[in-house]
C-alpha cells in the first residue's frame, strides 16, 4: 500500500556510499494541503508512537483531564515515549495513585527502561522492569484516567472499549481520513492506519490548534503545549525528541514512532510534518526530521544538536574521521 519510496539520508564511509536509507515525507498547511512532500504522501502507514498527542486528545475533549486536575506534567507523559527514568516512573506512581490504582491495572506490559541509570538500578536490586518502567505508561495512564472518568471495564485496550472507541473518532477527525484498520502496538494498544498525507494533516491541525476556539482545538493546543513545556517528559536524556525541542524551545513539537515514523508539529510556522523510513530505521528517521526542521529554518544546521543527528560525522574507536550520515542531496531544497 506504500508507492515508490526515495532516497533521503546517505551513509559514507569514505568515497564510498556504504548505506542509503528511502521513504516518504510531507509537509502540511493549515488547509491540510501539501506544501511539499518527497515519495507517496498516499502511503498507509502505522503512525505508532508518532501519533500519542492524538490518542490524548479525549482525555480533555471528554473533560476527563480538568476534572481529575491533571498538570502539563501529566499531559505531556500522556503523549511520551520515556525513558523509564526516575523522573517518569516517579511521576506515573504518581499519577496511578491519584486515581486510586496501582500497576497492575496498566495494560501496557514491562519494558527494560532505556534509562542506564534506571536499568543498572534494577540490576543492582535484583529487580525486574514492571509496566511502569513501559514507554508508554503515559499514555496508559491517562487512558486509565479517561476509563475511570467513563466508568468503563478495566480492558481499555480493546479495540472496541469506549477508550479505543474514542481515540479512534479523534484520529479519523484530526486525518480527514476513515483509517482502514489497526495493528496492535508494542504497548497492546491498537494503533490505527493512516495515510502519511492524513497524518501530516493531524500535524498541521495541531500546529494551528491555538488560532482556533472550539473544544477540540483547544485540547490540542494544551498538549502541545505541554509537550513544548516538558520535552525531557517526552523522551528523556539522549533522546531526538527531547533534544530538538530544548533546541527550539517554544517554536516546535515533535514525536518519534517505532519503524521509521516522525512527526512535527510547527506552531510558529501553521505547519505539521510527517515521515516514515521504509526500512524502520531511527537514525534515518531522526535524519530527516532534522534535516526539514533545517530547511524550515527552525534549527540552524550547524547547531551541535542538528549536527547530532543530521550530517553526523562517522568516527573510528579512536576518534579518527571515517563518514558522515546525511540528507541526500535532492532532499534539501527551498520551500
Amino acid at each position: 500500500m506504500m508507492g515508490k519510496a526515495v532516497p533521503l539520508v546517505e551513509v559514507w564511509r569514505g568515497a564510498l556510499l556504504e548505506s542509503a536509507h528511502s521513504g516518504h515525507a510531507v509537509i502540511c498547511d493549515a488547509k491540510g494541503q501539501i506544501v511539499a512532500s518527497w515519495g507517496d504522501p498516499q502511503a498507509v502507514i502505522y503512525p505508532r508512537s508518532s501519533c500519542k498527542m492524538i490518542q490524548a486528545l479525549p482525555l480533555l475533549t471528554s473533560g476527563a483531564a480538568d476534572r481529575y486536575g491533571l498538570t502539563t506534567e501529566q499531559l505531556a507523559l500522556a503523549c511520551a515515549s520515556h525513558n523509564g527514568a526516575a523522573i517518569h516512573t516517579t511521576r506515573v506512581t504518581k499519577w496511578l495513585d491519584q486515581l486510586g490504582l496501582t500497576e497492575a491495572d496498566l495494560r501496557c506490559g514491562p519494558q527494560d527502561p532505556a534509562d542506564t541509570e534506571a536499568h543498572e538500578g534494577l540490576i543492582l536490586a535484583h529487580e525486574k522492569p514492571c509496566q511502569i518502567h513501559n514507554n508508554c505508561s503515559g499514555k496508559h495512564s491517562g487512558f486509565l484516567t479517561l476509563n475511570q472518568y467513563m466508568g468503563g471495564d478495566p480492558e481499555y485496550t480493546e479495540v472496541d472499549h469506549p477508550v479505543q472507541q474514542a481515540a479512534l473518532a479523534a484520529f479519523e477527525e484530526v486525518t480527514g481520513e476513515d483509517s482502514p484498520g489497526y495493528g496492535i502496538d508494542g504497548c497492546s494498544a491498537p494503533n490505527f492506519a493512516t495515510t502519511l498525507l492524513g497524518l501530516g494533516r493531524a500535524m498541521a491541525w495541531f500546529a494551528t490548534a491555538g488560532q482556533r476556539s472550539d473544544q477540540g482545538s483547544a485540547a490540542g493546543a494544551r498538549l502541545v503545549q505541554a509537550m513544548m513545556k516538558h520535552p525531557e517528559l517526552v523522551a528523556g536524556e539522549g533522546r531526538a525528541c527531547t533534544a530538538l525541542m530544548r533546541a527550539m524551545p517554544g517554536r516546535a513539537a515533535v514525536k518519534t514512532g517505532a519503524e521509521g515514523v516522525f512527526t512535527g508539529i510547527l506552531p510558529e510556522l501553521g505547519l505539521g510534518v510527517a515521515l516514515k523510513i521504509t526500512d524502520g530505521t531511527t537514525r534515518a528517521s531522526e535524519c530527516t526530521m532534522t534535516a526539514l526542521l533545517i530547511m524550515l529554518g527552525l534549527i540552524e544546521a550547524e547547531n551541535p544538536v542538528a549536527r547530532s543527528y543530521c550530517n553526523v560525522p562517522i568516527r573510528s574507536r579512536r576518534g579518527l574521521d571515517a563518514g558522515v550520515i546525511r540528507p541526500v542531496a535532492d532532499f534539501i531544497r527551498p520551500l
